[in-house]
């Protein structure tokens, strides 16, 4: 007799239930074990008077009515459904021992707390009792949260890719008790005909469980042949190849970019737009090297329009997932930590090179909004905002909370404001979504200002008064859930755009800001050496994957170049070991999960880009980096074999590594080493860093530190060797591919080094596997 369907007669009086929660059994699941039914009960009563359980299963108290195994969870998307009458199980050998005692298939869904159709499913499906007793009766269930697994989500969502061509969240797959998909897909409604669907989520259950039963030589043998073409996907995703790269690869991949760019909204011809599908960190870059005008123009194009639009939270600041149309107008409205730090560096470096007033803004306003929301007590940065939030009818819909009417303007701004905002964000009566109006950019201030015949000064001081209102006044709606874990690798990338945008804006608050995160994920989550992927609440969770390790390696040494402390180098020296350790492939290449990490159908190694950068593609512009610091050679090699391995992929489909195109164009186009010593006053640094500040220089990298740093220091960078401040007391040095130009203590000769070849030098038409 198994753990699940052991009676035990005196439970509830064990636990000291009341009477009326006598009847809140999962509905067609055994009860729980004594001991496992009092833990429960403990959790579910320490979390206090005010807790307000997300389900519609309450008794006459408000107490749920139901709560399962994912209450231990520290996932906020697993605590969400901690409380559905689905017997929850998290992903773990005692689920899948459960199946094979029963002899019932497996139901894994995976999602996250911040999708909207997620919820959906959840409301329709697993709040359903009807549906979640047949659940219970047949199967046994996994939820997964894909933010914490990603590898899981990985290799399941490549099943589902395979059995349907498409993916997406939720993900519902159907596995054997061997973990082996044998069907899958991704939202379904609820029964036959909702939402048009001519068979729903109950319908299938039913099928399935029965196919399960009848024919299990026939669900042995798809999902072999489904493992097959997984294995086939996740393992083969790099393609090696042989021969040397050259500028080409990138010429290619922005080429293809021109062939479907739109130009009247920029990004690529087609919704929904998400701003990870438009390279304008690589756009910029083709630019500053070839003098190539349409780059440019595309990426300028491409920033101001998604500033300007309803993707960008123009009250609060911050930039939502995706645009569900071609004009950046209506958003997916959730936001996600990493897709603000990328768009931070991009336009942080859109400001450097275009000196565009607009860019600079959005990258401190974003900043602001994640120092003021999104920042944890102890320095972390949370990890997403939901798409849906609550009415005033407490209904739960998309962007409300985003969205205004005339009459609620009127309630805040006086007539000037509120005229302002009417004409320069295209406020109205009809509205633009759902009767309500996503703010945007329809009229630019200067047209507004001639149209009112105001200054601009007081175009410009109205707009940023109405905006402190109306964020005031929105700050008293019921807010969108918040997703608070603190994930290692989306903190990494924050760590990269606080300390970027605090060297480039000179703002010290925003490099503190970057420094105590680091903090947080150096003393936090690592353990023994080695990371872990997920913080909350005090407790790190889950082991960490390449891109935990490349992203953080990547921030360190963003914080190094900012502040010159050596601590930041070192910790990015010892965290690439461990990576290397543990996670490369011989053949070139890093997999996504450590040797030692649980075994799945695949092994993946990561070889495509996409909302966030392939763990691949930031590693190698990391070892780039690192053997410019160093001259260890082990770094380039290394960085070789990764090229070798992706090889055919950025020579014959460059736009699927766009990331890692950033690091081939750093490596073709000769990084210069720039050392900055001085006597002991680092205030004598000003001059020399506000030129690097003022200049796109996307291929260098920075050591600014102390004479008597420099003597110390020499071994871990070869670079500071013999290295002086001299007599004025600051010395810069400008180096590239080992040869260096006339030690200045001049800014103005410091820029015309950074910006002119070395030496008459050039960089390389080409790079292979026997380049040094």
């Amino acid at each position: 007799m198994t753990r699940l369907i052991r009676e035990i007669p005196i439970l509830l009086f064990l636990v000291g239930l009341t009477a009326a929660a006598a009847e809140t059994g999962l509905p067609g699941a055994p009860p729980f074990e004594a001991s496992l039914a009092a833990k429960i009960h403990e959790v579910v009563a320490a979390q206090g008077k005010d807790y307000e359980p997300r389900t519609r299963h309450l008794l006459d108290d408000g107490a749920p009515r139901y709560t399962n195994r994912l209450i231990f969870e520290s996932s906020p998307y697993l605590r969400q459904h901690a409380h559905n009458p689905v017997n929850w199980f998290p992903w773990g050998d005692e689920a899948f021992e459960v199946a094979a005692e029963l002899g019932r298939p497996v139901l894994l869904s995976i999602g996250y707390s911040t999708c909207h159709w997620c919820h959906v499913m959840e409301e329709e499906s697993f709040e359903d009792e009807e549906i979640a007793r047949y659940m219970n009766e047949h199967y046994v269930a996994i939820k997964v949260d894909r933010e914490e697994r990603p590898d899981l989500d990985a290799v399941y969502m490549s099943a589902v890719q395979t059995l349907t061509g498409r993916g997406g969240w939720p993900m519902t797959t159907w596995l054997t008790r061997d973990r082996e998909p044998f069907f899958g897909g991704t939202y379904f409604p609820a029964r036959d005909g909702d939402r048009g669907t001519r068979t729903g989520f109950l319908t299938l259950l039913e099928r399935m469980a029965d196919t399960y039963r009848e024919r299990p030589e026939d669900v042995a043998s798809r999902a072999r042949e489904i493992v097959t073409s997984v294995r086939r996907n996740l393992q083969n995703a790099s393609s090696a190849g042989s021969g040397e790269l050259t500028w080409a690869v990138v010429d290619l991949a922005v080429s293809q970019v021109a062939g479907s760019f739109d130009a009247q909204h920029g990004g690529m011809q087609r919704a929904p737009k998400f701003p990870s599908t438009m390279p304008n960190r690589l756009l910029l870059r083709q630019h500053e090297r070839t003098g190539d005008e349409q780059a440019l123009k595309m990426a300028r194009i491409t920033l101001t329009r998604m500033a300007e639009g309803g993707i960008y939270d123009q009250v609060g600041g911050g930039f939502h997932r995706y645009s569900t149309d071609a004009a950046w107008l209506v958003p997916h409205f959730e936001k996600m930590l990493y897709d603000n730090a990328l768009l931070v560096t991009a336009y942080v470096e859109a400001w450097q090179l275009t000196q565009d007033p607009l860019f600079r803004r959005i990258a401190r306003e974003v900043l602001d909004y994640v120092a003021r929301e999104m920042t944890s007590e102890e320095g972390g940065f949370y990890s997403a905002t939901d798409a849906d939030s609550l009415t005033p009818h407490g209904e739960r819909e998309e962007g409300w909370f985003f969205t205004w009417t005339p009459a609620e303007l009127a309630e805040v701004l006086d007539a000037d404001e509120k005229r302002l905002v009417t004409a320069h964000y295209g406020v109205s009566d009809q509205g633009n979504f759902e009767g309500r109006t996503i703010l945007h950019v329809v009229r630019p201030l200067a047209d507004v200002a001639r149209d009112f015949e105001w200054t601009l000064q007081k175009v410009e001081a109205t707009r940023v008064a109405a905006l402190g209102k109306l964020y005031r006044k929105r700050s008293l709606r019921p807010a969108p859930l918040l997703d608070d874990k603190i994930l290692t690798a989306w903190n990494g990338l924050m760590i990269s755009a606080f300390a970027r945008a605090g060297f480039v804006f000179d703002v010290p608050d925003y490099t503190s800001r970057a420094e105590r995160a680091a903090n947080l994920l150096l003393t936090g989550t690592r353990k023994k050496g080695r990371l872990l992927r997920s913080y909350k609440d005090g407790v790190a969770r889950h082991n960490a994957y390449l891109e935990d390790y490349a992203f953080l390696i990547a921030g360190l040494l963003d914080l190094f170049e900012t502040t010159g402390k050596i601590r930041w180098f070192h910790e990015a020296v010892a965290l690439q070991e461990m990576l290397d350790t543990h996670y490369a492939d011989e053949k070139g290449g890093y997999f996504e999960t450590s040797a030692d990490h649980e075994i799945l159908l695949a092994r993946e190694k990561p070889g495509r880009d996409g909302a966030e950068p392939s763990g691949n593609s930031v590693a190698l512009m990391n070892l780039l980096r690192l053997h410019e610091l160093t001259t260890d050679d082990r770094y380039r090699a290394t960085a070789d074999r990764l090229i070798a391995a992706f090889h055919n992929t950025l020579t014959r489909s460059p736009r699927a590594l766009n990331e890692m195109l950033l690091a081939v164009d750093f490596k073709l186009g000769r990084p210069k080493e720039v050392v900055l010593v001085h006597g002991g006053q680092a205030s004598d640094l000003g001059p020399f860093l506000a030129v690097l500040r003022s200049e796109f220089l996307p291929r260098q990298v920075l050591v600014h530190v102390s004479e008597e740093q420099a003597k110390t220091l020499a071994g871990a960078l070869p670079i500071l060797k013999g290295k002086r401040a001299g007599r004025r007391g600051i010395t810069a040095y400008v180096c590239e591919a080992g040869i260096c130009g006339l030690p200045t203590s001049d800014p103005e000769t410091f820029r015309s080094q950074l910006t002119e070849p070395i030496g008459g030098s050039g960089a390389p038409e080409k790079i292979g596997s026997n380049d040094s």
